[in-house]
């Protein structure tokens, strides 16, 4: 890489030195729009230090930041504060994912568990079971045929 391209990267990830949370973490491309970012700390799902913060709080370098997302709790170390969305290339200069490894496990669990094991009778119901239901609700005439001929036999009379 030659010098200048050094420079126009470096240049691109301004460090501003202070950051609203809500701005770094849409930025730093944690979620995918601001206002989702607003939602997670509205919700106290965002924590910095182990406390709940509103949008507005203001970050700096060296904080962590640990963001709920069920079923993992993602921890972020920030190494640089930006309110300016940059590219994917330039993430591991804005910070270090210092998650723990077994939130990854619980991941996976849950992404391999899924549907399989869901226990009977939750849910929705199978074709067939729909069909048994249907049975039960409209059972069968016991060959008494329409419920027309009985208007007919009326009329006679």
């Amino acid at each position: 890489m030659t010098d200048n391209a050094a420079k126009a990267l470096t240049l691109r990830v301004k460090d501003t030195g202070s950051a609203r949370i809500d701005k770094w973490l849409w930025a730093a491309r944690i979620f995918k729009s601001r206002s989702i970012a607003v939602d997670a700390c509205k919700n106290n799902r965002i924590t910095i230090n182990g406390v709940n913060v509103k949008p507005s709080h203001i970050i700096k370098s060296g904080v962590q930041i640990d963001v709920r997302k069920p079923p993992v709790v993602y921890s972020f170390k920030v190494l640089k504060t930006i309110e300016q969305r940059v590219g994917a290339k330039f993430i591991s200069e804005i910070y270090e994912n210092v998650t723990d490894p077994k939130q990854y496990e619980l991941l996976e669990m849950s992404r391999i568990s899924g549907f399989v094991n869901r226990a009977r009778g939750t849910g929705r119901p199978t074709k067939k079971d729909r069909r048994k239901m249907d049975e039960f609700i409209e059972p069968a005439l016991f060959g008494f045929g329409d419920i027309d001929d009985w208007d007919h036999e009326d009329d006679d009379e």
